[in-house]
This record gives structure tokens, sequence and C-alpha cells, in this order.
């Protein structure tokens, strides 16, 4: 793959990010799986169970569970465990809320299947860009 890669989705919240990918093909709940106290996926049987979602930016299909999981976005974004932006395939009302409270930039449908765990990434969340920087070999 030639880089660097741009991938076009739709802006959800505005702001700029760049940082190392984390990828998951599994729909993530905030809300019971991630420990608000340590920024860990703990959702059993999860791909990324055990790893820290801090400073990553967050590539998941899209997210799912309980309302309150906005609020334990914010909470993480708050104690400093929080993703630097987060990559969804199809944007969930509960994401987008946290994200946006939380101020922490976040594009849709990009396909997130061409981004690997590992590439440094940059995300525009203002026009809706995913640019892969690196690629992991």
């Amino acid at each position: 793959m030639k880089l660097p890669r741009d991938l076009r989705g739709r802006p959800i919240v505005e702001g700029r990010s760049r940082g190392r990918a984390l990828v998951s093909r599994d729909p993530l709940s905030f809300l019971g799986g991630v420990d608000s106290e340590t920024g860990v996926v703990i959702e059993r049987n999860h791909d990324l169970n055990g790893r820290c979602i801090k400073d990553a930016i967050l590539c998941f299909p899209h997210g799912h569970g309980s309302t309150v999981g906005s609020y334990v976005l914010y909470s993480l974004a708050r104690r400093g465990l929080a993703p630097k932006a987060i990559v969804n395939e199809r944007a969930d009302p509960v994401v987008v809320v946290g994200a946006v409270i939380a101020e922490i930039p976040m594009v849709d449908q990009i396909d997130i299947s061409k981004i690997r765990t590992g590439d440094i990434v940059e995300v525009d969340g203002e026009r809706g860009i995913v640019r892969i920087i690196e690629g992991r070999e």
C-alpha cells in the first residue's frame, strides 16, 4: 500500500489528532466494556480485551450498550485515559455524545479494515479524513 493514504469519511466531532491506531473488529461498549479507572478494555471475548485505549486512535465498527457509556467516555477523558481520536464504520449516538462532551475528534463511514493496529494515523474531524502515515509491516 502506498503511503500516506487518505480514507475519506464523514466528520462527526471537530479536531485533529495523530497517533498509533488500535483497531478492533468488534463493537465496543464503554459502560462495562472499558474500565473507567484504567482505560483498559475489560469486555469478555472482545478482541481488545486487556488493551489500554489511552492515547490511541481507537478504530472500531460502532458502539453498543447503555447511554451511560457517553459519560464513561467523558470520565476517561477527564482522567487522561481517553483515546486521542475515534474512527468508526458507523457512528453510534452513545459514542458520538461521549466524543462531543469529551472533545475527542471523531470520523465515521471509514472502512477500518484498511487500518491496522500499530499504524500511525492522523484524524481530521473537521474534514472527515483519516490519513495513514506509516503502516505496520
